[in-house]
């Protein structure tokens, strides 16, 4: 093996076409975003040159404040419902106690397989403020609180949300199962048998051995939620108003509905830095935990 492995030529020979491809497809088309940027261009004419000017104008827009808000809290609500619930079912699941097991992991990932909008249509029934399943539920418990969710400026983000942390939560919990899974049993018995009990014993020991996993999932959930898109097109288009815009829509706005591709370069250049900014600072604080 060591002698195949140290034929350099050929291996860079058998890599040459995966890197190719992978720079056709991902980075030549982010460096052409990262100089569109820079031009003012509607995608058809030929695009002028103007600096920074996109980038000033981007830091004053409005739109990029509600954008950032909004996907922090999208970001919050799938990391507290996918990876907090996750993890709990998790663990229900990866108990040999626990009955009808398999049919609970069943039922936990069947939401990811649907459709987005098919999905995006159950809820907006379910939010109905008039017929909503929600709403009927209050009034049969006698709660005086009936809310129109999709049409609040203040619940409305929340409510979207929840609505992506619910379809793909399952695959939040697929990834925790595993890592659940992967902790050698010795460890959790050992600390059964000095005695801790079960739930003090998966605190202590199974969940710091899911560091690595815990750091993929948190990855996943925040540049999910900086990024989100599709729930807000489906249910609300944006609104009311703009108040439920992200980046991702902002950067459909400026291109596709205006015709600005110059800005809507900048916006799409500032939502992947933030994003590989999130993703840093996410490794460096699960790094520091495990050399702590």
């Amino acid at each position: 093996m060591n002698k195949y492995l140290g034929n350099k030529p050929a291996l860079a020979l058998f890599l040459l076409p995966a890197l190719i491809l992978y720079s056709v497809i991902l980075i030549y088309p982010v460096l052409q975003t990262v100089l569109r940027s820079f031009y003012e261009w509607d995608g058809l004419s030929t695009p002028i040159f103007s600096g920074l000017s996109n980038y000033r104008e981007l830091f004053s827009d409005p739109l990029l404040s509600t954008s950032l808000k909004n996907g922090l809290i999208f970001a919050i609500v799938l990391v507290v419902f996918q990876i907090g619930l996750g993890t709990l079912l998790a663990l229900i699941c990866a108990d040999p106690r626990t009955r009808g097991r398999k049919i609970l992991k069943t039922a936990y990932f069947i939401p990811v397989v649907l459709s987005v909008t098919v999905v995006c249509q159950l809820w907006i029934a379910i939010y109905d403020p008039t017929n909503g399943l929600i709403n009927r539920l209050f009034d049969l418990l006698n709660i005086p609180y009936q809310q129109n969710w999709l049409s609040s400026p203040t619940a409305s983000i929340i409510a979207i949300a929840f609505v992506n942390a619910w379809q793909f939560m399952g695959y939040q919990f697929a990834l925790l199962y595993a890592g659940v899974k992967s902790v050698p049993e010795d460890y959790f018995e050992a600390a059964t048998i000095d005695g801790c009990s079960k739930w003090r014993a998966h605190l202590h020991v199974t969940l710091p051995l899911m560091r690595e996993t815990y750091k993929f999932c948190f990855i996943i959930a925040i540049t999910s939620g900086i990024g989100a898109f599709v729930q807000m097109l489906i249910m609300t288009n944006g609104g009311p108003g703009t108040t439920n815009y992200t980046m991702t829509f902002m950067i459909y706005r400026y291109a596709f509905m205006e015709s600005n591709y110059g800005y809507a370069c900048a916006v799409s250049v500032l939502l992947v830095l933030i994003s590989l900014l999130a993703t840093l600072v996410i490794n460096k604080l699960f790094d520091r935990g495990q050399t702590a």
